[in-house]
């Protein structure tokens, strides 16, 4: 399989006054995962049901391979949905065959996929089980056999997670990287940071309906090299407070992260500290994608 790409050009959605999608842009490469994320109602959802032409942009493009999506090219992507997509009194394998057809499989092919996506997602033992007497984590298992089984080409997933065992999560992350691997575009949104940090090559954080970072991992992460953490005993509430130069990020027990400014001195911070108490640690301070996400987040709050 050629690698392909999906592209989001500058889409906007507006519902009456509210502004659910200003502008938003990314691009995921085959070969990539690309994970998705903000917090809930920042236009995640809306923006994967508009690359599968569920909802119908105000304006802005999806591409696939550099061409206008289509009926036919959106037939080609698998989608999972947040919210459950499956029959419920149908039974694993017969849906998954039905699914299959559905997306123009002869009906020998239909039936050798749902096995062998049954098979690959551990659930032999369900092929004849109605949906709706699964375990959540089962089902959310049957949701992603149902965005595999006609062999897509591009993969949109919102929230694939939720809900799964730690090996459940295994077995979905290496399933994701076998199709990206592939050549298969893979966005996916996640509300476990430490997994899309672990798993995605890039990704970008959504905020109030904008693209607010977008890039790889360590990119986005080294490129906070402006913070600095700062490990105090017996310092008093609220020492580091009116440093000049400096704007503190967080503060918990003996531990302070700071964002330096432009030019500011890191050494006044250490004379600061060494006054106020025992410097136990005093270094740069590279972020978690969690950290960074709450750093990103809360920035648009702030007057």
């Amino acid at each position: 399989m050629r690698p392909h790409t999906l592209e989001v050009d500058g889409l906007r959605k507006r519902y009456g006054d509210l502004v659910a999608l200003d502008g938003v842009s990314f691009a995921v490469n085959g070969g990539e995962l690309f994970g998705f994320v903000g917090s809930n109602g920042a236009g995640k959802t809306t923006t994967m049901r508009i690359m599968l032409g569920v909802l119908a942009a105000d304006s802005g493009a999806v591409r696939f391979d550099g061409e206008p999506a289509t009926r036919h090219t959106r037939a080609r992507m698998g989608y999972m949905p947040e919210e459950r997509g499956l029959y419920p009194k149908m039974k694993v394998l017969d849906q998954l065959v039905y699914l299959a057809r559905l997306h123009g499989l002869a009906t020998n092919h239909a039936h050798a996929a749902a096995e062998h996506w049954i098979a690959r997602l551990g659930l032999s033992d369900r092929r004849e089980t109605e949906v709706q007497k699964l375990s959540l984590g089962n089902q959310q298992r049957v949701q992603l056999a149902a965005a595999l089984v006609h062999g897509p080409d591009a993969l949109v997933l919102d929230e694939p997670f939720s809900g799964l065992d730690p090996l459940a999560v295994d077995v979905m992350s290496q399933v994701l990287r076998e199709k990206a691997a592939a050549g298969v575009p893979v966005v996916f949104s996640s509300h476990q940071l430490d997994l899309v940090e672990r798993l995605c090559d890039r990704v970008g954080i959504i905020r109030s309906g904008q693209m607010v970072a977008v890039g790889g991992v360590g990119e986005l992460t080294t490129g906070a090299s402006s913070q600095l953490r700062v490990d105090v005993s017996g310092a008093p509430d609220g020492w580091a407070d009116e440093l000049p130069g400096v704007r503190v990020l967080r503060a918990a027990q003996t531990s302070t992260v700071f964002e330096l400014a432009a030019g500011a001195d890191d050494q006044a911070v250490l004379h600061a500290a060494l006054a106020a108490g025992q410097v136990t640690r005093f270094d740069r301070h590279r972020p978690t994608l969690a950290e960074l996400f709450r750093d990103v987040v809360t920035a648009g709050e702030r007057p």
